[in-house]
């Protein structure tokens, strides 16, 4: 039976997959789970929730807070929020754990449940089996004046803005900054956060009605940023996602700026003012070796890690380090947050082009990105990958043909048959011939 939660909580179609039920009933198991661990240390526990704002967020909050008031915790509605403003919230509160009600970059008839535990950090895998193990347990229920109590937290988006302007480096004035929250969780406190920094904003995409989010707007759709930039004229364009953990960004000839070269120009900007510990940025193997070579030639080492922002954060914490994150946009600054922020990203990238007086054009040319071919190869026995010697000749022969110039990189999905092909090269011709050849011997050997 396949695990309820994924890498990023539990995601589904909502009033389908994930239920009121469901949202109910995990609620109670995580209250019950972190309770057993010692999570609450005998006192009366507090929880922070927030949605973004799909429709279906509305009563999958509601279940959320009934089901953690009705385990006897005290519940603190966030309302509508980013996911790191959540996250941001629980440290800030002092909560025990935390609740976000949001599916993301994914369209609006999904959505999703994640919890955090103390300090805004994401719950440990072996904590989300336990609570999918306890679903629909019976329990004792706590009556009387040991039920939750549930108040509004008013004044959540107001203690985010603030801390987001009390880490930045330097203020925007002078900036013009286009800012699309995707008809997201961050249409409010991101335009806000970056007028109250200093830059003159236009805003697109921020008009959430609880069916648009991500609709044609947000990191997966950016051309009508893009467009929007060159026409105002501003100086850049920021794109959230639906929960604004991520960023990507356009520079002022409208032309995408992605996440490793965001991570490019935040890590030279780090390691200038003396913050990037141990002078690593911690990124995954999808990352452009345009970016490792770069950043390798100002004396920036680039630990890889597999794909996926929690394996970022391990690799973060487990050496200690300041800044990681992935090609797609979540960037985690350690210093200043627990998970992706994509609007304290923007800001920062936004506070960089201040600083210098630089273009963000210029600053994203410190890196030339290396021609990247990925083929998914659909319907193969991904299992056997590894043991595979053809395969791994293969592979041996296509590295032995790029050199320092390329590389090449084989991994199995983790939800469907399918190895995915990725081919990196100076010459793009040649990186398209490799997989070509790398995809032939998958297929070949592998085929169900």
């Amino acid at each position: 039976m396949a695990r309820l939660f994924g890498t990023d909580g539990v995601r589904g179609v909502a009033n389908k997959d994930i239920t009121a039920e469901l949202a109910l009933d995990l609620s109670v198991a995580a209250a019950h789970v972190l309770g057993e661990v010692g999570a609450f240390n005998g006192h009366r526990p507090v929880a922070v929730v927030g949605r973004d704002p799909r429709a279906s967020g509305e009563f999958l909050a509601a279940a959320t807070v009934a089901g953690l008031a009705s385990a006897g915790i005290d519940v603190r509605d966030a309302g509508v929020l980013p996911t790191p403003a959540i996250a941001y919230l629980v440290a800030e509160q002092d909560a025990d754990l935390g609740a976000m009600l949001s599916a993301s970059h994914n369209p609006m008839p999904d959505n999703g449940i994640k919890f955090f535990a103390r300090g805004g950090h994401k719950l440990a895998d072996d904590l989300e089996d336990r609570i999918e193990a306890r679903l629909r347990d019976e329990w004792q229920r706590p009556t009387g004046g040991d039920v939750g109590r549930i108040t509004p937290l008013v004044d959540g988006a107001d203690r985010y803005v603030s801390h987001l302007l009390s880490v930045l480096p330097h203020r925007l004035e002078g900036l013009h900054v286009v800012v699309d929250a995707a008809h997201g969780a961050a249409s409010e406190v991101a335009p806000r956060a970056f007028r109250e920094a200093g830059a003159q904003v236009t805003v697109i995409g921020g008009e959430p009605d609880g069916l648009n989010i991500n609709d044609g707007y947000g990191s997966t759709h950016l051309e009508h940023l893009k467009e929007t930039v060159v026409a105002v004229g501003a100086d850049l364009g920021i794109a959230l996602d639906g929960d604004a953990d991520r960023c990507l960004a356009v520079d002022a000839t409208g032309h995408e700026v992605d996440g490793d070269q965001i991570m490019a120009i935040l890590a030279l900007a780090m390691k200038e003012q003396g913050v990037l510990r141990g002078d690593t940025l911690v990124a995954t193997v999808m990352s452009n070796l345009g970016m490792i070579q770069a950043l390798g030639g100002a004396g920036i080492k680039v630990l890889q890690t597999a794909v996926g922002d929690r394996y970022v954060l391990e690799g973060m914490k487990s050496g200690g380090f300041a800044l990681g994150g992935e090609q797609s946009g979540h960037v985690v600054m350690l210093d200043h947050g627990t998970t992706g922020d994509g609007t304290l990203t923007g800001l920062m990238l936004a506070s960089r082009v201040a600083a210098t007086g630089r273009t963000l054009a210029d600053l994203a040319g410190i890196m030339t990105h290396f021609p990247q071919v990925l083929v998914n190869v659909k319907d193969v026995d991904k299992s056997a990958l590894e043991a595979n010697t053809a395969v791994a000749d293969a592979v041996r022969a296509a590295e032995g043909e790029l050199g320092e110039s390329g590389r090449v990189l084989l991994r199995k999905s983790g939800t469907e048959p399918v190895v995915r092909v990725m081919v990196e090269a100076a010459d793009g011709d040649q990186a398209r011939s490799l997989a070509d050849r790398l995809v032939g011997v998958v297929r070949a050997e592998l085929s169900l």
